[in-house]
């Protein structure tokens, strides 16, 4: 093991100086599943919703809700009945859920006030609020039911798993620029879909690519009370059995991380080692008082590096269960992240990766969400930051809702995070996982 990560790594124990080689250049299977999964296989004939303002509307209108907020939610009980079963659902193929929906920056004042960042470029956090939305459309085109009356609403909810590693590219988009949204199902278990969106910007006569993310949804029964089973996948071709094949091989990953997890395994060999070289840098050697810290040069406490804030929820952000909207969630967090990245680093940072995005609770629209973030791993100029979306109860108490991961770089070598206790010290090294999992040179693992 430790062989292994001394030829990734030029390390001198006691130094915090890393030099990263470059990935891998070998195609192994799971990588070029992946590349199919990179690449937009634009059918010929497909849906094209409009804007993302008719794709909520239509939403709603399928789903069978009406604009105005009541706390009760509207009931869905009577569509129980009209949950079909599996053997209900035929077969579809990828080509079949693929749609796009469109940001008209360009021909509107108002969305441009509401997507732009005072450099002028679009706010990600935005952007990540109308993938999330998106991706439930796409199951929407998914989801068939032949025998299902047009006048009945679907008798479904979607809701958001997870995100996967979502990637982006050094193309940065401007807030006056149409972005157009694509996607489709990309792998589906017996009540849960893969789905691939694509960013793309407008850009002198062509679309330039922003980012690809893999949202991972759950299909639920109208009242969000149960599974539903959705339509298996039956590729329609070469290239959609390949994204089927990454789309197993990405389950089989989150299995395998799920396993290795800091919370359930102890660190390995060489993070021990890694957590050893920190405990002997960190402690005096002119005395026999072990809990005397010294702080090495050009390092920072973790426990100074974050941010918190508290904001409360409002009908605003809900979905049809007065639940916050996933999407919501993700763009503050993201934002959050930004600034401690900022704080941290002293200069803007460029957002990198996102490692992935994990959905724990609902968070209901009364609720108080109280965003944590930290850096957790800085290695030459990136960053790691976690964020924790905890719901605070007023009476006392609070429940983790959300953990998100994000990447960032700076054009300069960033000051070094220390841990400063063991609780601290399985965060740091989860963020080295993340670091090292963006960078392509392990699995995460």
């Amino acid at each position: 093991m430790i062989s292994r990560m001394f030829s990734r790594f030029n390390i001198s124990i006691g130094s915090v100086t890393h030099q990263i080689f470059k990935k891998p250049t070998s195609l192994s299977r799971s990588v070029i599943a992946r590349k199919f999964c990179n690449e937009i296989a634009r059918p010929e004939n497909f849906a094209t919703a409009g804007t993302m303002n008719d794709v909520h509307i239509k939403m709603m209108e399928r789903i069978g809700l009406e604009p105005g907020y009541s706390p009760i939610p509207r009931s869905r009980e009577h569509l129980i009945q009209y949950q079909p079963s599996s053997a209900d659902l035929p077969p579809r193929s990828m080509a079949d859920s693929f749609t796009s929906a469109v940001i008209p920056l360009s021909s509107s004042k108002s969305l441009q006030d509401l997507y732009v960042s005072y450099l002028g470029h679009v706010r990600f956090g935005r952007l990540m609020q109308d993938m999330d939305l998106f991706a439930v459309w796409v199951c929407h085109q998914h989801v068939n039911i032949p025998n299902l009356d047009k006048n009945i609403h679907l008798p479904y909810t979607f809701v958001t798993i997870m995100v996967d590693k979502i990637d982006f590219t050094d193309f940065s988009p401007k807030g006056t620029s149409d972005i157009r949204l694509s996607g489709h199902v990309s792998w589906v278990g017996k009540s849960s879909m893969e789905i691939v969106v694509w960013l793309e910007q407008e850009f002198e006569g062509t679309y330039k690519k922003i980012t690809r993310a893999l949202f991972l949804m759950a299909a639920r029964n109208a009242t969000n009370t149960g599974p539903a089973p959705v339509n298996q996948i039956s590729p329609g071709n070469e290239h959609e059995q390949n994204i089927l094949i990454g789309g197993e091989e990405r389950k089989k990953r989150r299995i395998d991380h799920q396993k290795m997890s800091l919370l359930k395994v102890v660190p390995s060999n060489y993070e021990q080692s890694i957590m050893h070289d920190i405990f002997t840098r960190i402690t005096r050697k002119d005395t026999i008082q072990l809990d005397k810290r010294v702080l090495p040069a050009n390092g920072k406490w973790m426990a100074d590096c974050s941010i918190m804030n508290t904001i409360p929820c409002f009908p605003e952000h809900r979905n049809a269960h007065n639940k916050v909207f996933g999407g919501f969630i993700m763009k503050i967090a993201l934002e959050n992240s930004w600034v401690c990245a900022y704080l941290h680093a002293k200069s803007r940072p460029k957002l990198e990766t996102i490692s992935d995005i994990s959905f724990e609770k609902p968070v209901d629209v009364s609720s108080f969400l109280q965003m944590n973030a930290y850096v957790t791993y800085t290695e030459m100029n990136f960053m790691v930051v976690m964020v924790v979306a905890d719901v605070l109860n007023p009476t006392g108490g609070r429940m983790t809702s959300n953990v998100l991961y994000y990447v960032w770089k700076c054009n300069e070598s960033v000051p070094e995070v220390i841990p400063g206790s063991y609780h601290e010290m399985m965060w740091y090294l989860m963020g080295r996982r993340k670091l090292n999992y963006a960078l392509g040179l392990t699995s995460g693992v």
